[in-house]
């Protein structure tokens, strides 16, 4: 998948700066797709070299003036042609966490136990963003009532799909640290 679909997704919202696209990655479309600033702003370029996006420039009294980029009738008939394609292969798993801990057995067990328990907690503090995003999103209506009303559906069904990822990462590192915590103690009474 390139960029430029994720940013097309996300200005299927609305006209938006590339500083709101940016924090717009962040709280959602991080979840299955990274990128700085920066490539984010090469890409808005590009996108509007080639039509797909259009902006216009917002003048702004105590801070510098801002561009505001909407997706245009090319940017929404790509997005359509987007979607009609093939998947791909599945994604692969690049985690240095996972590497950290296929080597634990003659690593620092400390060091990935702490580790561990750094991911679970920013697994902790995604899900509670996530959370608040969900309710947001629901604003005080039944996920039932919220897929027969809402505009848009696919970005309430991403969400719960980043939520279930945090929580596994959390089911997983509980897991795991146990684990540990069993060899450890073995590993001494072996002494």
């Amino acid at each position: 998948m390139a960029l430029r679909n994720a940013v097309m997704a996300a200005l299927l919202k609305g006209e938006a700066s590339g500083y709101d696209l940016a924090k717009a990655f962040d709280a959602t479309v991080a979840n299955f797709w990274m990128s700085t600033p920066q490539q984010l702003y090469r890409e808005l370029e590009r996108m509007e070299a080639e039509g797909f996006v259009t902006a216009r420039v917002v003048e702004q009294k105590r801070r510098p003036n801002k561009r505001l980029f909407s997706l245009t009738e090319a940017g929404r008939k790509a997005v359509h042609a987007y979607t009609a394609e093939p998947l791909g292969k599945p994604a692969v798993v690049r985690d240095e966490l996972l590497v950290k801990v296929q080597c634990v057995d003659v690593g620092d067990m400390e060091a990935v136990r702490t580790a561990i328990a750094e991911r679970m907690r920013w697994a902790t503090a995604k899900l509670a963003g996530y959370e608040r995003l969900r309710q947001r999103l629901l604003d005080g209506r039944s996920e039932e009532a919220y897929f027969a009303e809402a505009e848009r559906i696919g970005p309430y069904l991403t969400l719960l799909r980043g939520m279930s990822f945090e929580r596994e990462n959390l089911q997983w590192g509980d897991m795991a640290l146990r684990r540990l915590e069993q060899r450890t103690a073995a590993l001494r009474a072996d002494g």
